[in-house]
């Protein structure tokens, strides 16, 4: 998937979980829950997994439901919304060109399509707490 050339400055991704998937097609702003933050490698690694994704058969839902909103030290350079269901991906945002602003088709039974959506799910709280829970009865192990 082609990102915009801003993307080398990015810092930080929120990982958003879109609460109103049919209203993204034309939206400002991605509009759901903030449940994850990505920084350092992590940030590297997510947009390397973007930027490889094919290009796949597009379907018309749109109705995504996972987002990311990337950040640069001096504030936000853009958003895509993904839709696993319809394999497109909206990029929009004050650093993304005009003319590359707009709606992008990937192949979500790709490698990379499928780690992107386990990283997404991996950031709800029922993983976060299972996860929590898991690193507790470690710790408590070794002690």
């Amino acid at each position: 998937m082609l990102l915009p050339l801003a993307h080398e400055k990015t810092e930080l991704i929120e990982v958003v979980r879109i609460t109103e998937p049919g209203k993204q097609w034309d939206a400002e702003d991605l509009l759901g829950e903030d449940v994850g933050i990505w920084e350092a490698a992590d940030v590297h690694e997510v947009l390397a997994l973007i930027a490889e994704l094919p290009s796949g058969e597009s379907y018309r839902c749109f109705v995504p439901g996972w987002g990311i909103r990337a950040h640069s030290s001096a504030g936000l350079l853009f958003q895509i919304a993904f839709c696993f269901r319809c394999h497109n991906a909206r990029l929009w945002g004050p650093a993304v060109p005009t003319g590359q602003a707009g709606i992008y088709s990937f192949d979500a039974d790709s490698l990379g399509s499928v780690d992107l959506l386990q990283r997404f799910r991996s950031c709800t709280p029922v993983v976060r707490r299972a996860w929590a829970t898991a690193a507790d009865r470690v710790r408590r192990s070794r002690d």
